[in-house]
This record gives C-alpha cells, sequence and structure tokens, in this order.
C-alpha cells in the first residue's frame, strides 16, 4: 500500500458541504488501505479577509503579527476536516504547523522551509492508521517560537515537503480544475487536459502564468523527486478522473515539441532611450530595483549607431511598474539616460516544451505564425525550454490560438 499526501485548496474547502465532499475522497484512499495525510488551504476568500482586517488596524503592521492572524484560516479548516472525517468513522487528528514541527526561516509573510520532522506522524500511521490534517500555508520559527507563514500559495509548497519528509509515494493536489491544459480553456476552447507533464515544463508554465501551482512547489517537488498529481475535488469521490502527473522528464514516453502555451497580464514594459554606454550602467539601472525587491525579467539591449549610447528594455510585474518608473528616474544621474518610455497593456505569450532542446526552429515558426496575424513582437526571451514573446494585450487571445493551434496542440 502507498503512503499519500492529499492537499485541498481553498475552493475544495470552502464550506461545510465541499469540506464533506472533499472528505469523500480521503476516505476513498483511506478504505483502500494506503497511509493519508492531508494538507489544507483556508476556505476560499477567508485569507482575503483576514489580510484586510490586518491593513485596516493598522496599514503598517507588525509582519509577525500578521502570520499569527492569516495563519488562523487553515487551522479552522484542518479542524473542521478532522470533524468531518471522525464522524465518517475515519480516525484522524489536525495539526498545526508548529505541531509537527514544521520549521522555516524567520522572513514572515514568506518563510521559506528549512525542516519538517514527520517522525510523530509516520508512528501514528502504523500504530492508529491515523490521518493527519495538516494546516498548511504555516510553520514555525525555532529560535523566536513565533509563527510564520510561507507566502501565497503556500499550501501547495507545504504539502509537497511534508511528502518529502514522509517519504510518500505521491502528492494529489486536489483544486477546481481536473489537471493542468494545454493552454487556458476559457481563452482557447480546443485546450486539452495533458496526462503528464515533466517537472521543468510545469515549472516554466507556473513561472509564467499558468495559476494550477504555486512554483515553489513545483520546485521542492522537482528537487525531492515527489510526484504530484493535479486532479479535481469535485469529480465523483467513487470514479474521479485521471488527472495530470507532474513527474521526471523520464517517466514521459513521448514529448511534444511544445506542451502547453502560457500567458501572463501582470506585465509592464519599460524602454530608457539614450543610455550611456559604460561599464556599470546595468548595475546602476537594476540594482535600485533589486533594493526595492522588483523582480525584472525581460532585458532587451540594442546598442546605437556611434556606440555610445544604448537603449535597454525590461519588464516588470504591473503592480510595480509606477514604483519601478519612480525608482529609475531617482537614479537618472547615476544611470545617465536620455528619457523613459512604458507600457502596461502588454502581455507575454509562452510557449513551453522540453521536446525544444532537440528542434531548431522552433520559435522560428512563431515569429512567423504572429507576423501572418499581424501581431508585432515588442521583446523576445529564451531558455533551453521555452521562449516569450512580449506583445500588445489586445492580441493576447489571439497569439494563444495561434501558437496553440500551431504547435499541434488542439488534437486530442
Amino acid at each position: 500500500m502507498a503512503r499519500l499526501v492529499l492537499k485541498f485548496g481553498g475552493t475544495s474547502v470552502a464550506n461545510l458541504d465541499r469540506i464533506r465532499a472533499s472528505a469523500l475522497h480521503v476516505k476513498r484512499e483511506v478504505e483502500a488501505g494506503h497511509d493519508v495525510a492531508v494538507v489544507v488551504s483556508a476556505m476560499s476568500g477567508k485569507t482575503n479577509e483576514l489580510v484586510g482586517w490586518c491593513r485596516e488596524a493598522s496599514p503598517l503592521h507588525d509582519a509577525r503579527e500578521y502570520d499569527a492572524v492569516v495563519a488562523s484560516g487553515e487551522q479552522v479548516t484542518a479542524g473542521l476536516m478532522a470533524i468531518v472525517l471522525q464522524s465518517m468513522g475515519i480516525t484522524a487528528r489536525s495539526w498545526q504547523g508548529w505541531q509537527v514541527p514544521i520549521l522555516t526561516s524567520d522572513q514572515h509573510g514568506s518563510a521559506r522551509v528549512l525542516g519538517i520532522d514527520g517522525a510523530e506522524l509516520i508512528r501514528r500511521f502504523d500504530e492508529r492508521k491515523e490521518v493527519a490534517v495538516i494546516a498548511g500555508f504555516q510553520g514555525i520559527h525555532a529560535e523566536s517560537g513565533r509563527i510564520t507563514t510561507l507566502g501565497r500559495g503556500g499550501s501547495d509548497t507545504s504539502a509537497v515537503v511534508i511528502a518529502a519528509a514522509l517519504k510518500a509515494d505521491r502528492c494529489d493536489i486536489y483544486t477546481d480544475v481536473d489537471g493542468v491544459y494545454t493552454t487556458d480553456p476559457r481563452v482557447v476552447a480546443k485546450a486539452r487536459r495533458m496526462d503528464r507533464v515533466a517537472f521543468e515544463e510545469m515549472l516554466e508554465m507556473a513561472s509564467l502564468g499558468a495559476k494550477v501551482l504555486q512554483v515553489r512547489s513545483v520546485e521542492a517537488a522537482m528537487v525531492h523527486r515527489i510526484k504530484v498529481f493535479v486532479r479535481s475535488s469535485f469529480d465523483d469521490p467513487a470514479a474521479p478522473a485521471s488527472g495530470t502527473l507532474i513527474c521526471a522528464e523520464e517517466d514521459i514516453m513521448e514529448q511534444q515539441i511544445v506542451t502547453g502555451i502560457a500567458f501572463s497580464r501582470d506585465e509592464a514594459q519599460i524602454t530608457l532611450r539614450g543610455v550611456s554606454d559604460h561599464p556599470g550602467v546595468a548595475a546602476a539601472i537594476f540594482g535600485p530595483l533589486a533594493d526595492a525587491a522588483i523582480n525584472v525579467d525581460m532585458i532587451i539591449q540594442v546598442v546605437s549607431d556611434d556606440t555610445t549610447t544604448t537603449d535597454m528594455t525590461f519588464t516588470v510585474p504591473t503592480a510595480d511598474y509606477e514604483r519601478a518608473r519612480l525608482i529609475i528616474e531617482g537614479a537618472r544621474a547615476a544611470i545617465g539616460f536620455g528619457s523613459l518610455q512604458g507600457a502596461n497593456d502588454v502581455v507575454k505569450v509562452s510557449a513551453i516544451g522540453i521536446g525544444m532542446r532537440s528542434h531548431a526552429g522552433v520559435a522560428a515558426r512563431a515569429f512567423k505564425a504572429l507576423a501572418d496575424k499581424g501581431i508585432n513582437i515588442r521583446a523576445i526571451t529564451t531558455s533551453e525550454i521555452k521562449f516569450s514573446v512580449l506583445i500588445d494585450a489586445a492580441y493576447t487571445e489571439l497569439a494563444v490560438r495561434t501558437l496553440h493551434t500551431l504547435y499541434g496542440l488542439d488534437r486530442a
């Protein structure tokens, strides 16, 4: 029999009816003889409510107290899930992060997991067949004894690292979709669910706009080689659908050149014209942005004909656009540039696939197809298994559909 970690997201535990429905999936695995640990998120919308209360209490609140407040959402869900499982005749108890314990750094609001002691949970599997229902998203900083949280989407990360600590055979992520699709089905009706996706592909998809899994959870799964199964808690518990398995590349028999198309509307473009072309100018631009914790993505530099100046284009998250502009303007003297231009009506569209490693001309086909549709490309970045283009937001759906069809992803 297997050892499984089952994680249920906010929509899967949105109310008592959904908790009961999700508990039936747990019951199915327990009755099959498996050892089961359950990781739960807060009820849908509850974390936003708790965050709102913190901000209303004080815009400049103590991060440690913030964590104490927002971690309570998962604690409520864990207790309710344990109660429901007990009512079904299943031996279960709830665990808060500090009780396991899940040890983390002291970076409140976005802590990193440092270690997990799963010995007690394993002992209870062996002696009682007891289901552990663990509050996700949280841990404890050992030195201070304070509750910490792992950042938005942190319950996914909790589930994967707990699976690693328990040496689980698989981590099942239950959500409101039945797997990972070749692109957003709301944009492309012909998008299809994939049976298997390689860790590297899923990592790129998650970082480039796909919302199914949190990036850190995929990183943890890849590092610890934990197979992750994305499936829907809304399926019939007696006959759940297949879902999508996130696994190592060698576990995939056949691999398409392009696996999926992702897009992100959370992009803003900044272009500096007439930048003095001398050593240290890049550091003068991107150093202050890094100090302000602004993530820079696409970077393109074009040297002028006289080789004394250059144009520099880069992208930042939309929420950081105005702040980034102010920082760059404030550093004008140190940078030395002529003018600053910006746009936040842009979108990044990406094609991902480990098959790109062994095929030439994959991106060139996309550039031609987009040009044929009259779509202008503002910027391009590439890596070994993906390429991304920055385009005007008005062409998002056309670009995604064009690339989805171009690489044969429409086919069943």
